[in-house]
């Protein structure tokens, strides 16, 4: 991940927190061991962690709003973003199964249906969904400054936004939308059906990383909305440069297989709008994106992620 300075050692030590919490959710002695070998194979693969980093991100930056603790908003929020990052690894374990995208390659390293056969992919996916809303649901148990009362409600709140962003209202149903345009005799995507598309199957995700780190920590309603305003700009300006990388990039510094959409006749923005217009698309999302924080006093380190997206290179 290319970083700014100060964004950078940010990003390690929150990467460090949330694989330390995720080896506590997800631990190696777990059984039958088959299933957590194939769970954790695709979970610790690397990967940016976009999604937790966002979700904690938010929490501090309404913490910092509010004159919350720091130490609190972590405690709220990363459960939560850890329960993202499942979510998150199990749609790239069902995403590269044969009956979809068919990949072969993830993270720089052969997929996880090659490595432990179809069946298994699909149950360790299955079950990194299941554990994520497991963690959402117990954790934390308790949080100094915080009724037990009201963490409930917090994490009813999480549970809710994060299971429609992952369902067929989001992440299922975008998913659904890909592969009926691709289906033979399926109509192509336009540019308005390709934004619908990519807001259900990236952007809704991404959307509930940064409002589940708000909820958690408690936000103001007029904070959620500008923080959902931002997180769905930061969304599309994802998808956009993930197509663009698509076509410029190689699979080596991607991680994944490059050129795929293109080989496979998939409608991209730089396919409907060219490679300029996208790449100035992108950064008028970021601009609208910091706009919303800026309006509700909302900084910390949500304005440079959002910076970041627009210029990564895998």
């Amino acid at each position: 991940m290319n970083t700014a300075p100060g964004l950078e050692s940010w990003v390690e030590r929150r990467r460090r927190a949330v694989d330390e919490a995720l080896e506590r959710f997800v631990p190696s002695t777990g059984q039958p061991s088959v299933v957590w070998r194939a769970m954790r194979y695709s979970l610790f693969a690397g990967g940016k962690r976009l999604r937790p980093l966002l979700a904690l991100a938010s929490a501090e930056a309404v913490a910092e709003r509010g004159h919350m603790p720091i130490t609190r908003a972590h405690a709220l929020s990363l459960p939560c973003a850890c329960a993202l990052e499942l979510i998150h690894t199990y749609s790239l374990v069902h995403d590269d199964l044969p009956a979809m995208d068919d990949d072969v390659l993830r993270r720089g390293r052969p997929t996880a249906h090659v490595v432990y056969g179809e069946g298994l992919a699909i149950l360790a996916g299955d079950a990194l969904l299941t554990e994520a809303f497991r963690v959402l649901a117990i954790e934390p148990e308790a949080v100094d400054g915080v009724s037990p009362a009201d963490l409930a409600v917090r994490k009813s709140e999480a549970i809710a936004l994060i299971a429609d962003a992952a369902g067929a209202a989001g992440m299922v149903g975008g998913q659904a939308l890909d592969l009926e345009a691709a289906a033979p005799g399926g109509t192509p995507l336009d540019a308005e059906a390709l934004r619908e598309m990519h807001t259900r199957k990236t952007g809704a995700l991404i959307r509930a990383a940064a409002l589940g780190g708000a909820c958690m920590t408690g936000a103001a309603p007029q904070l959620c909305a500008a923080i959902g305003e931002y997180a769905a700009q930061v969304g599309l300006a994802f998808q956009i440069v993930d197509d663009l990388l698509d076509v410029e990039g190689e699979s080596a510094a991607l991680g994944k297989t490059a050129g795929k959409d293109a080989a496979a006749g998939k409608p991209t923005y730089p396919s409907l709008y060219g490679v300029e217009a996208s790449r100035r698309l992108a950064r008028e999302c970021v601009e609208h994106a910091v706009a919303a924080l800026a309006r509700e006093g909302l900084s910390g380190q949500l304005p440079a992620l959002a910076h970041w997206v627009v210029g990564r290179q895998n």
